[in-house]
């Protein structure tokens, strides 16, 4: 696969295609992550024409250094999105052009509304695919054909990836920099760009956060406090009872401010915590069951294959950094 010819004598080449009325915050997206990683990506961006002049939604226009032929030789492909107004229209003749370069098996990333084009070029066609939530409608009208969840952060469909709006396309970059080259890695490159180094691809793109009651400090305190007690049972009723408030009330704000309940959410950071043990250390499989407060570890390994679908060796075999 494309996807992993950084292992070879040159570094993967990453692409960027930039269309007219380019939204310049998720444009430079690719080259603020990937060039992070120490001899790990080439980043270009190129044009989907010729003459390299590219309109962006904001109030000027960009001339890039490179044309579609940057794509002939591209390992990933990213398209960040253009302009509201021109999605709706037919792909352009110039960029459906420009996406028939792309080699077969090359990794093709799409942010927020770049996946119209991909569609638009039956890239997408019966692939599960993900885009901005206020597009998703216009979107399943336009390509039936396409399985849209539009309540997530970003897809990982092997080849083909898929993410929402704005800062999904950083997490869906952090994301393949930790597909490639494990979370510390990863997670040297967020720290750099101070982001959060790992927000899972399921989690919901946009929640609405009420202004709390005066006096009401929410649940981010007892999140925290929560982390450090992995390893216990924790209940509704004690993590309720660590904010003072009721199961009843507690399980609310919890799903007003993560999006999720909280036995969802303990899992998940369960979950986390385990990939990172098994990346980082040679402890046996049930140690680490244990240590993150699954009961055993059969249990670390249905929900590590409901979360990502491998086992923990397989995951360790991939991951686990080298030392």
């Amino acid at each position: 696969m494309a996807s992993m010819d950084f292992l070879a004598d040159r570094p993967h080449r990453v692409v960027v295609l930039a269309l007219d009325g380019v939204y310049p915050f998720e444009l430079g997206i690719p080259n603020r992550v990937f060039p992070l990683v120490p001899g790990g990506y080439e980043v270009v961006t190129c044009a989907a024409t010729d003459d390299r002049t590219v309109r962006t939604d904001a109030d000027f226009t960009i001339t890039l250094g490179h044309g579609p032929e940057a794509l002939d030789s591209a390992d990933t492909v990213i398209v960040p999105p253009y302009d509201l107004r021109l999605i709706a229209e037919e792909l352009a003749p110039p960029v459906r052009a420009a996406l028939a370069r792309i080699r077969p098996g090359t990794r093709i990333v799409s942010i927020c509304s770049g996946a119209f084009a991909l569609a638009a070029a039956g890239l997408l066609d019966g692939r599960p695919a993900t885009t901005h939530w206020a597009v998703a409608d216009l979107f399943r009208r336009r390509f039936p054909r396409v399985p849209l969840d539009p309540d997530v952060l970003f897809i990982d469909d092997g080849d083909v990836l898929t993410s929402a709006g704005a800062a999904s396309g950083i997490d869906v970059c952090l994301h393949v920099v930790r597909s490639d080259h494990g979370s510390a890695v990863a997670n040297r490159v967020a720290r750099h760009c101070v982001v959060p180094p790992w927000r899972d691809g399921g989690q919901a793109q946009f929640i609405e956060q009420p202004v709390p009651d005066e006096g009401d400090t929410g649940t981010a305190a007892t999140r925290t406090w929560a982390l450090e007690r992995l390893d216990q049972p924790l209940a509704l009723r004690e993590l309720a009872a660590h904010a003072r408030m009721s199961p009843r009330t507690f399980a609310r704000r919890f799903q007003e401010e993560t999006g999720t309940s909280p036995g969802r959410w303990l899992i998940q950071q369960r979950v986390h915590r385990a990939r990172h043990l098994l990346e980082a250390t040679d402890l046996p499989v049930d140690r680490i069951a244990a240590e993150v407060g699954f009961a055993t570890g059969t249990s670390l390994r249905q929900h590590l294959h409901a979360a990502i679908g491998v086992s923990p060796r397989a995951y360790r075999q991939t991951f686990q950094v080298t030392r």
